[in-house]
């Protein structure tokens, strides 16, 4: 028995936004533990992967629920409500919308009944043949509009005897980044693409209990000690029997390069590589890479500090917070007039006119997309009074879209993708402008380059793909599903 709880709603988006990820997902089975508990603040500290939407799904062995709104987490979510929440096994989600619109419906956990019981789903990555997917589902039930629900609706249609043979049976042919976590009524499973695009860790409770999550900060903050990554390639199944691995694919690892730039939290683990370090390891090299003479290295807060540090440690430049951060600026169902649209970064980050003025800056930023966030700052900073500003970026051009599971946002539609890094320079009106080579960044990272995928950067996809099949809403405009709405098209940085 499945139960759906929560209210359509609409929203707006601030007209820049930078690059978005897919979802974050997290799953426990912990007999005796508060589930729901456990699933929200493991959420919590999943935030930044996905701002849209929040669900969690719960079973207590005979009985799932479902419960899924629009908005943050702590919006979602109360107290009363997670006390109502009872179970052993639950699966939590936050999306970010790169398939399908961004809708009630389109939430997730997704649920199907299936085999007697209840199945749920949560996705986090993108699908490259949804197309042929969707194809797969009976005709009746060919109406979803993400590759999510698809994959939910083929798992649950599976005619295998149990919820793992019928993954076993499906994830073979399912192509595209994800990171799974779903649940029947007493069990948890998580399943990982054979090239671990995402990041996707297990670790242990105290009291024995099993997690699974996007990122180890998720595991941090509900106690759990970090065991293991999920393999690319792999099906991991949690019950009261222990823990099972299968693997349903060779692995050929190709993690998402971009994680160590903006993605991650910095205080998440990938690949054995803490994140922090590693971009503090990128500003030095680009320090070495571009200096400039200056007065001031600020960062472009948060995720432009670590390089900004490292910059500073490189160049013996000072390091200064020039710009203060609105921490409490983020996804909001309040659309600014148009006045106030026109602030654009102001209702994010504001100068500090006594640090600045007469200085000449050094601002580093993890990435340029469309350039409008910086071409604002850059004017910002000049109205405050800088003598000059120069722009460095902790990542190369980006210069092709990610089909993965990052919306960056079309080539045409892409800075680097049609100017020269001059002329980039010129458009957001910076004194001088550079950005990391690849290979430094790489380097950073410490793992090999042949395994991350770097096709933002260098164009080269690791997993073969056909960009006319990739449109975010392809499912919607072949069965007629819910129309994009405000957010799911709002403008990118």
């Amino acid at each position: 028995m499945a139960q759906s709880d929560g209210r359509p709603s609409t929203g707006t988006a601030p007209t820049d936004r930078g690059p978005q990820d897919a979802c974050g997902v997290f799953g426990v089975w912990a007999p005796g533990e508060e589930v729901s508990k456990l699933t929200y603040f493991g959420l919590y500290a999943l935030q930044h992967r996905g701002q849209e939407s929040a669900g969690m799904a719960l079973s207590d062995g005979e009985r799932s629920v479902v419960y899924k709104d629009m908005g943050l987490v702590s919006q979602v979510f109360d107290e009363a409500t997670l006390e109502s929440l009872h179970g052993h096994v639950a699966i939590g989600h936050c999306r970010y919308s790169t398939t399908g619109s961004s809708v009630w419906e389109n939430a997730q956990p997704t649920f199907h009944t299936a085999r007697g019981g209840g199945l749920a789903l949560g996705h986090n990555g993108n699908l490259i043949n949804t197309a042929e997917l969707a194809a797969m589902l009976p005709a009746g039930q060919r109406d979803a509009t993400t590759d999510t629900e698809i994959l939910t609706g083929l798992l649950a249609n599976s005619p295998e005897a149990s919820t793992e043979d019928a993954a076993m049976a499906l994830l073979p042919h399912v192509r595209g980044a994800f990171c799974l976590v779903f649940m029947d009524e007493n069990t948890l499973y998580a399943a990982r693409d054979p090239q671990g695009v995402r990041p996707f860790v297990l670790g242990q409770l105290e009291s024995g209990g099993w997690v699974a999550a996007s990122e180890t900060a998720a595991l941090d903050i509900v106690g759990a000690a970090p065991v293991r990554e999920i393999e690319p390639g792999e099906l991991v199944t949690v019950d009261d029997r222990g823990v099972r691995s299968r693997r349903f694919a060779p692995a050929e690892p190709k993690g998402c390069l971009f994680e160590y730039v903006y993605l991650a939290r910095p205080d998440t683990t990938i690949a054995g590589r803490n994140v922090n370090s590693a971009r503090v390891e990128v500003g030095k090299r680009l320090a070495r890479e571009h200096p400039v003479d200056a007065d001031l290295v600020i960062p472009v807060p948060e995720s432009g500090t670590p390089a900004a540090v490292g910059y500073a440690e490189g160049s013996g430049v000072p390091f200064a917070q020039g710009l203060v951060k609105n921490s409490y600026v983020g996804r909001t169902f309040i659309e600014p007039s148009q006045s106030l649209r026109q602030l654009g970064i102001r209702l994010k980050l504001n100068p500090l006119r006594d640090v600045i003025a007469g200085k000449r800056l050094i601002v580093v930023d993890d990435s340029i997309v469309r350039g409008n966030t910086q071409r604002s700052l850059v004017t910002m900073l000049r109205e405050a009074g800088a003598a000059e500003v120069h722009v460095r970026i902790s990542s190369p051009p980006i210069m092709w879209p990610c089909y993965y599971g990052v919306d960056f946002a079309t080539k045409s539609e892409l800075l680097a993708g049609n100017l020269s890094v001059p002329e980039i320079r010129d458009s957001i009106g910076a004194d001088s402008l550079a950005f990391i080579a690849l290979d430094e960044l790489v380097a950073a990272t410490q793992v090999p380059k042949n395994q991350l995928c770097r096709a933002c950067f260098d164009g080269e996809y690791p997993i073969d793909v056909d960009p006319t099949l990739q449109d975010k809403y392809l499912l919607e405009k072949s069965c007629g599903g819910p129309e994009k709405d405000s957010l799911a098209s709002g403008a990118h940085q």
